[in-house]
Protein backbone atom coordinates (compact mmCIF):
# COMPACT_ATOMS: atom_id res chain seq x y z
CA UNK A 1 0.00 0.00 0.00
CA UNK A 2 1.42 3.10 -1.07
CA UNK A 3 0.97 6.38 0.87
CA UNK A 4 2.00 9.51 -1.17
CA UNK A 5 2.48 12.71 1.33
CA UNK A 6 2.77 16.06 -0.65
CA UNK A 7 4.40 18.62 1.31
CA UNK A 8 7.96 18.78 3.59
CA UNK A 9 6.73 20.61 6.11
CA UNK A 10 6.06 19.69 10.05
CA UNK A 11 3.02 17.85 9.23
CA UNK A 12 4.14 15.72 6.70
CA UNK A 13 7.36 15.02 7.85
CA UNK A 14 6.07 13.73 11.19
CA UNK A 15 3.58 11.85 9.43
CA UNK A 16 6.54 10.13 7.54
CA UNK A 17 8.63 9.88 10.48
CA UNK A 18 5.91 8.22 12.85
CA UNK A 19 4.94 6.09 9.96
CA UNK A 20 8.64 4.56 9.87
CA UNK A 21 9.16 4.22 13.71
CA UNK A 22 5.98 1.88 13.20
CA UNK A 23 7.79 0.12 10.06
CA UNK A 24 5.28 1.78 7.45
CA UNK A 25 7.11 3.70 4.88
CA UNK A 26 5.90 6.53 2.99
CA UNK A 27 7.29 8.89 0.40
CA UNK A 28 6.56 12.19 0.73
CA UNK A 29 6.56 15.14 -2.36
CA UNK A 30 7.99 18.51 -2.31
CA UNK A 31 8.19 21.13 -4.21
CA UNK A 32 11.01 23.10 -3.37
CA UNK A 33 14.07 21.68 -5.42
CA UNK A 34 16.05 21.13 -2.37
CA UNK A 35 16.36 20.95 1.60
CA UNK A 36 17.93 23.80 1.58
CA UNK A 37 16.04 25.94 -1.27
CA UNK A 38 14.91 28.94 1.10
CA UNK A 39 14.68 30.51 3.95
CA UNK A 40 12.21 28.56 6.60
CA UNK A 41 11.02 31.38 8.93
CA UNK A 42 10.92 32.05 12.47
CA UNK A 43 11.12 30.39 15.78
CA UNK A 44 8.42 28.04 16.70
CA UNK A 45 6.73 27.75 20.16
CA UNK A 46 6.18 24.30 20.75
CA UNK A 47 4.53 23.16 23.24
CA UNK A 48 1.72 20.42 23.06
CA UNK A 49 3.45 19.16 19.40
CA UNK A 50 6.23 17.81 21.94
CA UNK A 51 3.63 14.71 22.46
CA UNK A 52 4.00 14.26 18.48
CA UNK A 53 7.80 14.33 18.75
CA UNK A 54 8.06 11.40 21.35
CA UNK A 55 5.88 9.74 19.05
CA UNK A 56 8.44 10.13 16.48
CA UNK A 57 11.18 9.25 19.46
CA UNK A 58 12.88 12.54 18.69
CA UNK A 59 12.28 14.37 22.27
CA UNK A 60 15.30 14.01 23.38
CA UNK A 61 16.99 15.54 20.06
CA UNK A 62 14.32 18.04 20.07
CA UNK A 63 15.45 19.56 23.29
CA UNK A 64 18.54 19.44 22.33
CA UNK A 65 18.14 22.10 19.52
CA UNK A 66 15.26 23.65 22.12
CA UNK A 67 15.91 27.27 23.72
CA UNK A 68 14.13 27.09 27.13
CA UNK A 69 15.40 31.49 26.62
CA UNK A 70 13.40 31.39 24.30
CA UNK A 71 10.48 31.57 25.95
CA UNK A 72 10.94 35.04 27.25
CA UNK A 73 8.79 38.13 26.79
CA UNK A 74 8.61 41.77 27.04
CA UNK A 75 5.23 43.40 26.24
CA UNK A 76 5.22 47.22 25.82
CA UNK A 77 2.93 49.99 24.50
CA UNK A 78 3.72 52.31 21.29
CA UNK A 79 5.09 55.61 23.98
CA UNK A 80 7.77 52.51 25.27
CA UNK A 81 5.73 51.80 28.55
CA UNK A 82 6.88 48.44 29.80
CA UNK A 83 3.73 46.41 30.94
CA UNK A 84 5.35 43.09 31.47
CA UNK A 85 8.66 41.35 31.37
CA UNK A 86 9.36 37.53 32.04
CA UNK A 87 12.56 36.20 32.03
CA UNK A 88 12.69 32.34 32.21
CA UNK A 89 15.31 31.05 34.76
CA UNK A 90 17.89 28.75 33.58
CA UNK A 91 16.50 25.35 35.25
CA UNK A 92 12.95 25.81 34.14
CA UNK A 93 10.96 23.20 32.29
CA UNK A 94 10.90 23.00 28.73
CA UNK A 95 7.33 23.31 28.57
CA UNK A 96 6.97 26.25 25.37
CA UNK A 97 10.36 26.65 24.17
CA UNK A 98 11.42 27.80 21.03
CA UNK A 99 12.77 26.30 18.20
CA UNK A 100 14.23 27.58 14.96
CA UNK A 101 11.80 26.41 11.91
CA UNK A 102 15.00 25.37 10.18
CA UNK A 103 16.01 23.29 12.47
CA UNK A 104 13.00 21.20 13.87
CA UNK A 105 12.81 20.56 10.29
CA UNK A 106 16.31 19.12 9.90
CA UNK A 107 15.62 17.25 12.98
CA UNK A 108 12.65 15.46 11.14
CA UNK A 109 14.26 15.30 7.63
CA UNK A 110 17.24 13.81 9.37
CA UNK A 111 15.27 11.05 10.79
CA UNK A 112 13.75 9.80 7.80
CA UNK A 113 15.17 7.15 5.71
CA UNK A 114 17.24 8.58 2.49
CA UNK A 115 15.35 9.30 -0.27
CA UNK A 116 11.86 9.33 1.56
CA UNK A 117 11.79 13.02 0.41
CA UNK A 118 11.50 13.61 -3.59
CA UNK A 119 12.54 17.05 -4.09
CA UNK A 120 11.21 19.17 -7.01
CA UNK A 121 7.93 17.61 -7.09
CA UNK A 122 5.20 20.04 -7.37
CA UNK A 123 2.03 18.97 -6.99
CA UNK A 124 -0.51 19.38 -9.82
CA UNK A 125 -3.27 17.15 -9.86
CA UNK A 126 -4.92 13.77 -8.26
CA UNK A 127 -6.82 11.25 -9.81
CA UNK A 128 -7.86 7.24 -9.44
CA UNK A 129 -4.57 6.49 -7.80
CA UNK A 130 -2.16 8.66 -9.68
CA UNK A 131 -1.13 11.91 -8.57
CA UNK A 132 0.71 14.37 -10.92
CA UNK A 133 3.47 16.50 -11.08
CA UNK A 134 4.12 20.35 -12.66
CA UNK A 135 7.34 18.63 -14.67
CA UNK A 136 4.83 15.94 -16.12
CA UNK A 137 5.85 13.13 -14.11
CA UNK A 138 3.57 10.95 -12.09
CA UNK A 139 2.95 8.26 -9.05
CA UNK A 140 0.96 5.54 -7.71
CA UNK A 141 -0.88 6.10 -4.49
CA UNK A 142 -3.22 4.28 -2.14
CA UNK A 143 -3.68 6.99 0.25
CA UNK A 144 -2.65 10.58 -0.41
CA UNK A 145 -1.91 12.94 2.18
CA UNK A 146 -1.97 16.79 1.12
CA UNK A 147 0.48 18.41 4.18
CA UNK A 148 1.12 21.06 1.38
CA UNK A 149 0.09 24.20 3.29
CA UNK A 150 -1.97 27.61 3.34
CA UNK A 151 -2.60 27.19 -0.16
CA UNK A 152 -3.04 23.34 0.09
CA UNK A 153 -3.68 22.08 -3.69
CA UNK A 154 -4.82 18.95 -2.52
CA UNK A 155 -7.70 20.32 -0.10
CA UNK A 156 -9.80 20.80 -3.23
CA UNK A 157 -10.48 17.27 -3.28
CA UNK A 158 -12.38 17.10 -0.02
CA UNK A 159 -13.53 20.70 -0.02
CA UNK A 160 -14.68 23.89 -1.65
CA UNK A 161 -13.54 25.59 1.49
CA UNK A 162 -10.94 28.51 0.71
CA UNK A 163 -8.68 30.95 3.45
CA UNK A 164 -9.88 34.25 3.54
CA UNK A 165 -8.34 37.33 4.21
CA UNK A 166 -8.01 38.22 7.98
CA UNK A 167 -7.45 41.24 7.92
CA UNK A 168 -4.21 41.98 8.87
CA UNK A 169 -1.03 42.66 6.16
CA UNK A 170 2.75 41.46 7.88
CA UNK A 171 5.95 43.22 6.67
CA UNK A 172 8.66 40.69 7.45
CA UNK A 173 12.14 42.02 8.61
CA UNK A 174 15.58 40.80 9.80
CA UNK A 175 18.97 41.93 11.53
CA UNK A 176 21.53 39.79 11.06
CA UNK A 177 24.06 38.75 13.64
CA UNK A 178 22.34 41.31 15.47
CA UNK A 179 24.77 41.04 18.77
CA UNK A 180 27.60 42.48 16.68
CA UNK A 181 26.30 44.70 14.30
CA UNK A 182 23.19 46.33 16.74
CA UNK A 183 24.27 45.06 20.29
CA UNK A 184 22.06 48.03 21.80
CA UNK A 185 19.08 46.53 19.65
CA UNK A 186 20.25 43.16 20.85
CA UNK A 187 19.38 44.13 24.62
CA UNK A 188 16.69 45.72 24.35
CA UNK A 189 15.06 43.01 22.59
CA UNK A 190 16.29 40.38 24.83
CA UNK A 191 16.67 36.17 24.33
CA UNK A 192 12.70 35.90 23.29
CA UNK A 193 9.80 37.42 22.35
CA UNK A 194 9.26 41.36 22.15
CA UNK A 195 6.08 43.02 21.58
CA UNK A 196 4.73 46.39 20.95
CA UNK A 197 1.10 46.50 20.80
CA UNK A 198 -1.37 49.76 19.80
CA UNK A 199 -2.43 52.01 17.58
CA UNK A 200 -3.96 49.63 15.73
CA UNK A 201 -0.44 48.06 14.55
CA UNK A 202 2.17 45.67 16.47
CA UNK A 203 5.67 45.39 16.31
CA UNK A 204 6.82 42.28 17.26
CA UNK A 205 10.95 41.03 17.49
CA UNK A 206 12.16 37.32 17.77
CA UNK A 207 15.86 36.37 19.02
CA UNK A 208 16.59 33.21 16.63
CA UNK A 209 19.23 30.75 17.30
CA UNK A 210 21.05 31.69 14.44
CA UNK A 211 22.00 35.01 15.65
CA UNK A 212 19.63 37.12 14.04
CA UNK A 213 16.37 38.87 15.47
CA UNK A 214 13.57 38.40 13.03
CA UNK A 215 10.56 41.43 13.15
CA UNK A 216 7.15 41.64 11.96
CA UNK A 217 5.25 44.30 11.28
CA UNK A 218 1.22 43.69 11.73
CA UNK A 219 -1.01 46.57 10.37
CA UNK A 220 -4.42 45.73 11.85
CA UNK A 221 -7.69 45.83 10.12
CA UNK A 222 -6.50 46.30 6.41
CA UNK A 223 -8.10 44.95 3.52
CA UNK A 224 -6.28 42.58 0.99
CA UNK A 225 -5.42 45.83 -1.27
CA UNK A 226 -3.78 47.24 1.42
CA UNK A 227 0.01 46.64 0.45
CA UNK A 228 -1.47 48.45 -3.01
CA UNK A 229 -2.40 51.09 -1.58
CA UNK A 230 -0.10 51.90 0.94
CA UNK A 231 3.07 52.92 -1.47
CA UNK A 232 5.50 50.31 0.20
CA UNK A 233 8.60 50.58 -2.71
CA UNK A 234 9.71 46.95 -1.73
CA UNK A 235 12.10 46.91 -4.64
CA UNK A 236 13.65 49.77 -2.90
CA UNK A 237 15.11 48.69 0.57
CA UNK A 238 16.38 51.92 1.88
CA UNK A 239 13.03 53.37 0.91
CA UNK A 240 10.93 50.59 1.70
CA UNK A 241 12.32 50.94 5.65
CA UNK A 242 11.62 54.89 5.51
CA UNK A 243 8.01 54.23 4.62
CA UNK A 244 7.48 51.72 6.81
CA UNK A 245 8.95 53.86 9.50
CA UNK A 246 6.43 56.85 8.36
CA UNK A 247 4.23 54.33 8.89
CA UNK A 248 5.15 53.87 12.60
CA UNK A 249 5.30 57.90 12.96
CA UNK A 250 4.51 58.49 17.14
CA UNK A 251 6.01 55.59 18.40
CA UNK A 252 9.42 55.65 20.43
CA UNK A 253 11.80 55.77 18.66
CA UNK A 254 13.81 52.76 20.27
CA UNK A 255 10.60 50.66 18.19
CA UNK A 256 11.25 52.60 14.48
CA UNK A 257 15.17 51.83 15.04
CA UNK A 258 14.57 48.28 14.34
CA UNK A 259 13.44 49.02 11.54
CA UNK A 260 15.78 51.16 10.40
CA UNK A 261 18.67 48.81 10.92
CA UNK A 262 17.11 46.13 8.96
CA UNK A 263 18.49 43.66 6.32
CA UNK A 264 17.46 44.33 2.78
CA UNK A 265 15.36 41.74 2.86
CA UNK A 266 11.69 43.33 3.38
CA UNK A 267 8.90 40.78 2.81
CA UNK A 268 5.04 41.05 2.97
CA UNK A 269 2.53 38.85 3.76
CA UNK A 270 -0.75 38.54 3.84
CA UNK A 271 -2.76 36.89 6.46
CA UNK A 272 -5.29 33.99 6.01
CA UNK A 273 -7.24 31.44 7.51
CA UNK A 274 -9.67 28.57 6.98
CA UNK A 275 -13.50 28.54 8.58
CA UNK A 276 -13.24 27.77 12.57
CA UNK A 277 -14.83 23.89 12.27
CA UNK A 278 -14.04 23.14 9.33
CA UNK A 279 -14.77 19.24 8.54
CA UNK A 280 -15.53 17.17 5.13
CA UNK A 281 -17.06 14.11 4.47
CA UNK A 282 -14.00 11.59 4.59
CA UNK A 283 -12.71 9.95 1.53
CA UNK A 284 -11.07 6.37 1.75
CA UNK A 285 -7.70 7.55 -0.07
CA UNK A 286 -7.29 11.24 1.02
CA UNK A 287 -7.06 13.29 3.79
CA UNK A 288 -5.16 16.68 5.16
CA UNK A 289 -2.97 17.51 7.69
CA UNK A 290 -1.67 20.69 9.24
CA UNK A 291 -2.83 24.18 7.32
CA UNK A 292 -3.79 22.66 4.59
CA UNK A 293 -7.03 21.57 7.03
CA UNK A 294 -7.06 23.89 9.34
CA UNK A 295 -5.24 26.95 8.84
CA UNK A 296 -5.53 29.62 11.36
CA UNK A 297 -4.44 32.95 12.83
CA UNK A 298 -0.51 32.50 13.58
CA UNK A 299 -0.51 32.50 17.26
CA UNK A 300 1.20 29.89 18.37
CA UNK A 301 -1.07 27.02 17.97
CA UNK A 302 -0.74 26.19 13.87
CA UNK A 303 3.21 24.02 13.95
CA UNK A 304 1.62 22.17 17.08
CA UNK A 305 -1.71 20.92 15.67
CA UNK A 306 0.17 19.75 12.17
CA UNK A 307 2.77 17.80 14.54
CA UNK A 308 -0.04 16.03 16.21
CA UNK A 309 -1.97 15.72 13.15
CA UNK A 310 1.08 14.11 11.21
CA UNK A 311 1.40 11.90 14.69
CA UNK A 312 -2.24 11.11 14.94
CA UNK A 313 -2.43 9.76 11.03
CA UNK A 314 0.18 8.02 11.44
CA UNK A 315 -0.99 5.90 14.86
CA UNK A 316 -4.19 5.46 12.84
CA UNK A 317 -2.58 4.04 10.05
CA UNK A 318 -0.34 1.77 12.06
CA UNK A 319 -3.50 0.46 14.06
CA UNK A 320 -5.26 -0.10 10.91
CA UNK A 321 -2.54 -1.05 8.45
CA UNK A 322 -5.29 -3.14 6.17
CA UNK A 323 -7.60 -0.61 6.63
CA UNK A 324 -7.15 2.81 5.20
CA UNK A 325 -10.99 4.48 5.61
CA UNK A 326 -11.13 3.46 8.80
CA UNK A 327 -7.72 4.69 9.92
CA UNK A 328 -9.00 8.01 8.07
CA UNK A 329 -12.08 8.06 9.53
CA UNK A 330 -10.25 7.16 13.25
CA UNK A 331 -7.89 10.11 12.29
CA UNK A 332 -10.53 13.08 11.40
CA UNK A 333 -12.96 12.48 14.15
CA UNK A 334 -10.12 13.17 16.60
CA UNK A 335 -8.50 15.80 14.69
CA UNK A 336 -11.72 18.04 14.08
CA UNK A 337 -12.23 18.14 17.39
CA UNK A 338 -8.72 18.66 18.42
CA UNK A 339 -8.14 21.86 15.98
CA UNK A 340 -11.74 23.55 15.94
CA UNK A 341 -10.71 23.93 19.57
CA UNK A 342 -7.46 25.18 18.92
CA UNK A 343 -8.97 27.61 16.19
CA UNK A 344 -11.72 29.20 18.34
CA UNK A 345 -8.22 30.07 20.85
CA UNK A 346 -6.69 31.47 18.25
CA UNK A 347 -9.36 33.42 17.12
CA UNK A 348 -9.91 34.88 20.50
CA UNK A 349 -6.30 35.84 20.98
CA UNK A 350 -6.23 37.47 17.69
CA UNK A 351 -9.25 39.53 18.17
CA UNK A 352 -7.27 40.79 21.27
CA UNK A 353 -4.62 41.44 19.01
CA UNK A 354 -6.60 44.02 16.79
CA UNK A 355 -8.53 46.00 19.50
CA UNK A 356 -7.36 48.70 19.71
CA UNK A 357 -5.98 49.06 23.68
CA UNK A 358 -4.01 45.52 22.30
CA UNK A 359 -1.18 45.81 24.80
CA UNK A 360 -3.36 45.96 28.05
CA UNK A 361 -5.93 43.28 26.51
CA UNK A 362 -2.63 40.94 26.12
CA UNK A 363 -1.57 41.55 29.80
CA UNK A 364 -5.31 41.03 31.07
CA UNK A 365 -4.68 37.71 29.27
CA UNK A 366 -1.40 37.00 30.21
CA UNK A 367 -2.01 38.26 34.16
CA UNK A 368 -5.93 37.44 34.80
CA UNK A 369 -7.21 38.79 37.96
Amino acid sequence: MTIAIVGAGPGGLALARVLHVNGIETVVYEREPSRGARDQGSMLDIHSGQRALREAGLIDEFFAIARGEGQDMRLLEPDGTLLLQQDTPDDAPLDRPEVDRADLRALLLDSLPEGTVRWGHAFESAENGVVRFADGKSARYDLLVGADGANSRVRPMLTDARPEHLGQNIVELCISDVDHTYPDLAAMVGRGNYWVLGDGKSLAAQRNGDGRVRIGLCFQNTGADWFATTAIPFDDPAAARARLIELFDGWDPRFTALIAAADDRIVPRQLSTLPIGLTWPSQPDVTLVGDAAHLMPPVGEGANMALLDGAGLALALAAHPDDFPCAIKEYEREMFERTSAAARMSARIQELLMAPDAGRRMLEFFQPG
